[in-house]
Protein backbone atom coordinates (compact mmCIF):
# COMPACT_ATOMS: atom_id res chain seq x y z
CA UNK A 1 0.00 0.00 0.00
CA UNK A 2 1.03 3.35 -0.55
CA UNK A 3 1.82 5.35 2.09
CA UNK A 4 3.07 8.77 0.86
CA UNK A 5 1.82 11.24 3.12
CA UNK A 6 -0.14 13.41 -0.08
CA UNK A 7 -0.77 10.68 -2.00
CA UNK A 8 -4.10 11.43 -4.22
CA UNK A 9 -3.77 15.14 -3.36
CA UNK A 10 -3.42 18.03 -5.75
CA UNK A 11 -1.68 21.07 -4.51
CA UNK A 12 -0.47 24.60 -6.17
CA UNK A 13 2.67 25.96 -4.99
CA UNK A 14 3.46 29.79 -6.09
CA UNK A 15 6.77 30.91 -6.66
CA UNK A 16 7.99 27.56 -7.09
CA UNK A 17 10.35 27.90 -10.01
CA UNK A 18 13.29 28.29 -7.70
CA UNK A 19 14.83 28.17 -3.51
CA UNK A 20 11.52 27.85 -1.63
CA UNK A 21 8.82 26.92 -3.74
CA UNK A 22 10.51 24.55 -5.73
CA UNK A 23 12.11 22.90 -2.93
CA UNK A 24 8.35 22.31 -1.37
CA UNK A 25 6.96 21.69 -4.57
CA UNK A 26 9.44 18.41 -5.41
CA UNK A 27 9.00 17.59 -1.86
CA UNK A 28 5.38 17.41 -1.88
CA UNK A 29 5.69 15.08 -5.10
CA UNK A 30 7.86 13.31 -3.69
CA UNK A 31 5.01 12.47 -0.93
CA UNK A 32 2.40 11.73 -3.82
CA UNK A 33 0.66 15.08 -4.96
CA UNK A 34 0.21 16.13 -8.22
CA UNK A 35 1.42 19.64 -8.32
CA UNK A 36 0.59 23.36 -10.21
CA UNK A 37 4.39 24.51 -10.28
CA UNK A 38 3.39 28.04 -10.29
CA UNK A 39 6.13 30.63 -11.59
CA UNK A 40 6.77 33.67 -13.92
CA UNK A 41 10.22 33.28 -13.60
CA UNK A 42 10.93 37.13 -12.53
CA UNK A 43 13.73 38.78 -11.15
CA UNK A 44 14.42 39.46 -7.00
CA UNK A 45 12.14 42.75 -7.71
CA UNK A 46 9.38 41.66 -9.77
CA UNK A 47 11.04 42.49 -13.17
CA UNK A 48 11.26 40.39 -16.31
CA UNK A 49 9.90 37.04 -16.93
CA UNK A 50 10.93 33.71 -18.13
CA UNK A 51 8.86 30.77 -18.56
CA UNK A 52 12.30 28.03 -17.77
CA UNK A 53 11.74 28.04 -14.02
CA UNK A 54 8.43 27.02 -13.77
CA UNK A 55 9.08 24.48 -16.35
CA UNK A 56 11.99 22.96 -15.39
CA UNK A 57 11.21 22.11 -11.77
CA UNK A 58 7.61 20.27 -13.42
CA UNK A 59 10.36 18.44 -15.69
CA UNK A 60 12.42 17.11 -12.35
CA UNK A 61 9.04 16.55 -10.91
CA UNK A 62 7.95 14.26 -13.86
CA UNK A 63 11.60 12.58 -14.14
CA UNK A 64 11.90 11.92 -10.68
CA UNK A 65 8.36 9.83 -11.59
CA UNK A 66 5.70 12.46 -10.53
CA UNK A 67 3.42 14.19 -11.97
CA UNK A 68 3.48 18.10 -12.56
CA UNK A 69 2.18 21.11 -14.73
CA UNK A 70 3.69 24.45 -15.14
CA UNK A 71 2.07 27.58 -14.79
CA UNK A 72 3.07 31.34 -16.08
CA UNK A 73 0.39 33.08 -14.59
CA UNK A 74 0.96 36.11 -12.20
CA UNK A 75 -0.53 36.08 -8.44
CA UNK A 76 -1.33 39.73 -8.63
CA UNK A 77 -3.75 39.30 -10.87
CA UNK A 78 -7.16 37.84 -9.97
CA UNK A 79 -8.13 36.57 -13.22
CA UNK A 80 -4.64 34.35 -13.74
CA UNK A 81 -4.96 33.20 -9.82
CA UNK A 82 -8.31 31.74 -11.31
CA UNK A 83 -6.32 30.04 -14.32
CA UNK A 84 -4.09 28.28 -11.59
CA UNK A 85 -7.34 26.64 -9.97
CA UNK A 86 -8.96 26.00 -13.30
CA UNK A 87 -5.53 24.39 -14.78
CA UNK A 88 -5.50 22.07 -11.81
CA UNK A 89 -9.05 20.99 -12.20
CA UNK A 90 -8.03 19.80 -15.51
CA UNK A 91 -4.92 18.76 -15.21
CA UNK A 92 -5.40 16.95 -12.10
CA UNK A 93 -9.39 16.66 -11.26
CA UNK A 94 -9.01 18.38 -7.85
CA UNK A 95 -7.19 20.82 -5.69
CA UNK A 96 -6.80 19.92 -1.98
CA UNK A 97 -3.50 22.47 -1.21
CA UNK A 98 -2.83 25.92 -1.78
CA UNK A 99 0.59 27.50 -1.16
CA UNK A 100 1.29 30.58 -1.27
CA UNK A 101 4.98 31.22 -1.49
CA UNK A 102 5.30 34.07 -3.92
CA UNK A 103 7.10 36.95 -3.43
CA UNK A 104 9.64 40.04 -4.25
CA UNK A 105 11.44 42.10 -2.53
CA UNK A 106 11.98 46.12 -3.28
CA UNK A 107 14.14 47.26 0.39
CA UNK A 108 14.39 50.98 0.71
CA UNK A 109 14.64 52.72 4.17
CA UNK A 110 11.39 53.70 4.33
CA UNK A 111 12.06 57.74 3.93
CA UNK A 112 13.40 56.56 0.41
CA UNK A 113 10.49 54.08 -0.48
CA UNK A 114 8.64 54.99 -3.45
CA UNK A 115 4.99 54.31 -3.62
CA UNK A 116 5.92 51.70 -6.32
CA UNK A 117 7.43 49.71 -3.96
CA UNK A 118 4.99 49.83 -1.56
CA UNK A 119 2.13 48.68 -4.11
CA UNK A 120 4.35 46.11 -5.99
CA UNK A 121 5.51 44.42 -3.07
CA UNK A 122 1.70 44.13 -1.46
CA UNK A 123 0.59 43.37 -4.88
CA UNK A 124 2.41 39.89 -5.22
CA UNK A 125 2.52 39.06 -1.60
CA UNK A 126 -0.52 40.11 0.20
CA UNK A 127 -3.12 40.26 -2.66
CA UNK A 128 -1.28 37.72 -4.57
CA UNK A 129 -2.25 35.59 -1.37
CA UNK A 130 -6.20 36.40 -1.85
CA UNK A 131 -6.33 35.80 -4.89
CA UNK A 132 -5.40 32.65 -5.17
CA UNK A 133 -6.72 31.64 -1.87
CA UNK A 134 -9.95 33.35 -2.66
CA UNK A 135 -9.94 31.36 -6.16
CA UNK A 136 -9.31 28.04 -4.38
CA UNK A 137 -11.68 28.84 -1.14
CA UNK A 138 -14.78 27.82 -3.61
CA UNK A 139 -13.20 24.33 -4.66
CA UNK A 140 -12.61 23.93 -1.17
CA UNK A 141 -15.89 25.01 0.48
CA UNK A 142 -17.76 22.50 -2.20
CA UNK A 143 -15.86 19.46 -1.36
CA UNK A 144 -15.67 20.22 2.32
CA UNK A 145 -12.29 20.05 2.73
CA UNK A 146 -9.28 22.23 2.21
CA UNK A 147 -5.04 23.10 3.32
CA UNK A 148 -3.45 26.57 2.86
CA UNK A 149 -0.14 27.39 3.80
CA UNK A 150 0.93 31.00 3.46
CA UNK A 151 4.47 32.11 3.73
CA UNK A 152 5.03 34.96 5.83
CA UNK A 153 8.40 36.14 7.39
CA UNK A 154 10.07 37.50 11.08
CA UNK A 155 10.39 40.33 9.04
CA UNK A 156 6.66 41.17 9.77
CA UNK A 157 6.33 39.32 13.20
CA UNK A 158 9.25 41.20 14.62
CA UNK A 159 11.37 43.13 12.19
CA UNK A 160 13.87 44.24 9.98
CA UNK A 161 15.00 47.58 8.50
CA UNK A 162 14.04 48.75 5.47
CA UNK A 163 11.59 46.64 4.74
CA UNK A 164 8.02 48.53 5.74
CA UNK A 165 6.67 47.37 2.45
CA UNK A 166 7.64 43.41 2.86
CA UNK A 167 7.13 43.94 6.48
CA UNK A 168 3.53 45.23 6.41
CA UNK A 169 2.81 42.51 3.43
CA UNK A 170 4.16 39.99 5.32
CA UNK A 171 2.51 40.42 8.64
CA UNK A 172 -0.67 41.25 6.72
CA UNK A 173 -0.85 37.36 5.56
CA UNK A 174 -0.55 36.32 9.44
CA UNK A 175 -4.21 38.47 9.79
CA UNK A 176 -5.34 36.96 6.04
CA UNK A 177 -4.45 33.21 7.24
CA UNK A 178 -6.39 34.00 10.38
CA UNK A 179 -9.35 34.74 9.10
CA UNK A 180 -9.31 31.90 6.23
CA UNK A 181 -8.83 29.57 9.07
CA UNK A 182 -12.07 31.33 11.28
CA UNK A 183 -14.63 31.67 8.47
CA UNK A 184 -13.17 28.34 6.92
CA UNK A 185 -13.14 25.58 9.86
CA UNK A 186 -17.21 25.18 9.43
CA UNK A 187 -15.87 23.08 5.72
CA UNK A 188 -13.04 21.30 7.45
CA UNK A 189 -10.41 24.41 5.68
CA UNK A 190 -7.31 24.87 7.54
CA UNK A 191 -5.03 28.34 7.13
CA UNK A 192 -1.41 28.36 8.51
CA UNK A 193 1.83 30.33 7.96
CA UNK A 194 5.45 29.51 7.81
CA UNK A 195 8.51 32.58 8.67
CA UNK A 196 11.23 30.32 6.49
CA UNK A 197 14.63 30.86 7.62
CA UNK A 198 16.52 29.67 3.91
CA UNK A 199 18.93 31.02 1.89
CA UNK A 200 17.57 31.97 -1.53
CA UNK A 201 17.81 33.43 -4.61
CA UNK A 202 14.96 36.23 -3.14
CA UNK A 203 17.12 37.00 0.18
CA UNK A 204 20.10 37.08 -1.95
CA UNK A 205 20.11 40.66 -2.06
CA UNK A 206 20.68 41.38 1.86
CA UNK A 207 23.16 44.06 1.84
CA UNK A 208 26.49 42.29 2.85
CA UNK A 209 28.51 45.91 3.44
CA UNK A 210 28.65 45.73 7.18
CA UNK A 211 30.46 42.81 8.88
CA UNK A 212 26.84 41.65 10.68
CA UNK A 213 25.26 41.69 7.69
CA UNK A 214 27.86 39.34 6.15
CA UNK A 215 27.49 37.23 9.51
CA UNK A 216 23.83 36.98 8.88
CA UNK A 217 24.00 36.19 5.32
CA UNK A 218 26.63 33.51 6.02
CA UNK A 219 23.94 31.94 8.63
CA UNK A 220 21.40 32.05 6.14
CA UNK A 221 23.31 30.05 3.43
CA UNK A 222 23.70 26.62 5.53
CA UNK A 223 19.73 27.16 6.23
CA UNK A 224 18.80 25.34 2.67
CA UNK A 225 15.12 25.43 1.36
CA UNK A 226 14.42 21.89 1.74
CA UNK A 227 14.12 22.13 5.87
CA UNK A 228 11.17 24.34 5.35
CA UNK A 229 9.23 22.16 2.77
CA UNK A 230 9.24 19.53 5.39
CA UNK A 231 7.10 21.51 7.17
CA UNK A 232 4.86 22.50 4.63
CA UNK A 233 4.45 18.86 3.66
CA UNK A 234 3.20 17.92 6.78
CA UNK A 235 1.05 20.54 7.41
CA UNK A 236 -0.44 19.75 4.33
CA UNK A 237 -1.25 15.91 5.04
CA UNK A 238 -4.50 14.86 6.62
CA UNK A 239 -2.30 13.88 9.67
CA UNK A 240 -2.55 17.89 10.41
CA UNK A 241 -5.58 17.68 10.22
CA UNK A 242 -6.49 19.40 13.85
CA UNK A 243 -3.74 22.48 13.01
CA UNK A 244 -5.38 25.58 11.51
CA UNK A 245 -4.54 29.46 12.52
CA UNK A 246 -0.96 28.67 13.48
CA UNK A 247 1.95 30.68 13.13
CA UNK A 248 5.36 28.74 13.00
CA UNK A 249 8.63 29.68 11.75
CA UNK A 250 11.35 27.23 10.63
CA UNK A 251 14.73 27.97 11.29
CA UNK A 252 17.81 24.84 9.74
CA UNK A 253 16.49 21.79 12.26
CA UNK A 254 14.68 24.69 14.46
CA UNK A 255 10.66 24.91 14.46
CA UNK A 256 9.16 27.08 16.52
CA UNK A 257 5.75 27.76 17.45
CA UNK A 258 5.41 31.86 17.21
CA UNK A 259 3.42 34.12 19.21
CA UNK A 260 0.26 35.93 18.25
CA UNK A 261 -1.30 38.94 19.71
CA UNK A 262 -2.65 39.00 23.19
CA UNK A 263 -3.11 41.68 25.82
CA UNK A 264 0.13 41.81 27.73
CA UNK A 265 -0.32 44.67 30.67
CA UNK A 266 -3.30 46.59 31.27
CA UNK A 267 -4.39 49.86 33.45
CA UNK A 268 -7.57 51.36 34.84
CA UNK A 269 -8.92 54.34 36.46
CA UNK A 270 -12.49 54.58 37.33
CA UNK A 271 -12.54 57.83 36.82
CA UNK A 272 -11.63 57.84 33.42
CA UNK A 273 -8.51 58.91 32.01
CA UNK A 274 -7.32 62.39 30.67
CA UNK A 275 -4.25 63.09 28.33
CA UNK A 276 -2.63 64.07 31.63
CA UNK A 277 -2.88 61.54 33.16
CA UNK A 278 -2.19 59.04 30.61
CA UNK A 279 1.22 60.56 30.56
CA UNK A 280 1.45 60.56 34.29
CA UNK A 281 0.21 57.29 34.85
CA UNK A 282 -0.56 54.70 32.15
CA UNK A 283 2.41 55.17 30.14
CA UNK A 284 4.91 54.78 32.89
CA UNK A 285 2.99 51.79 34.24
CA UNK A 286 3.24 49.85 31.03
CA UNK A 287 6.70 50.61 29.68
CA UNK A 288 8.24 47.63 31.46
CA UNK A 289 6.05 45.44 29.46
CA UNK A 290 7.32 47.78 26.05
CA UNK A 291 9.00 45.91 23.04
CA UNK A 292 11.95 47.16 21.75
CA UNK A 293 12.86 48.16 18.63
CA UNK A 294 13.95 45.04 17.37
CA UNK A 295 14.94 42.94 14.43
CA UNK A 296 15.03 39.61 13.60
CA UNK A 297 18.71 39.02 14.22
CA UNK A 298 18.26 40.59 17.64
CA UNK A 299 15.97 37.86 18.65
CA UNK A 300 16.95 35.12 16.65
CA UNK A 301 21.01 35.77 18.34
CA UNK A 302 22.27 32.00 18.13
CA UNK A 303 23.34 30.53 15.34
CA UNK A 304 20.62 27.49 13.18
CA UNK A 305 21.28 23.93 14.46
Amino acid sequence: MDTRLLKGKVALVTGAGRGVGRAIARMMAAHGARVVVNDLGVEGDGSGGDDTPARSVAAEIADAGGEAVANLGSVSDYAQAGEMVAQALEAFGGLDIVVNNAGILRDRIFHKMAEEDFINVIAVHLKGAFNVARNAAEIFRAQGSGCFVHMTSTSGLIGNVGQANYMAAKLGIVGLSKGIALDMARYNVRSNCIAPFAWSRMIGSIPTDTPEQKARVEKLRQMTPDKVAVMVTALASDRAADVSGQVFAVRGNEIFLMGQSRPLRGMQRSEGWTPESVLEHALPGLKPSFYGLERTADIFSWDPI
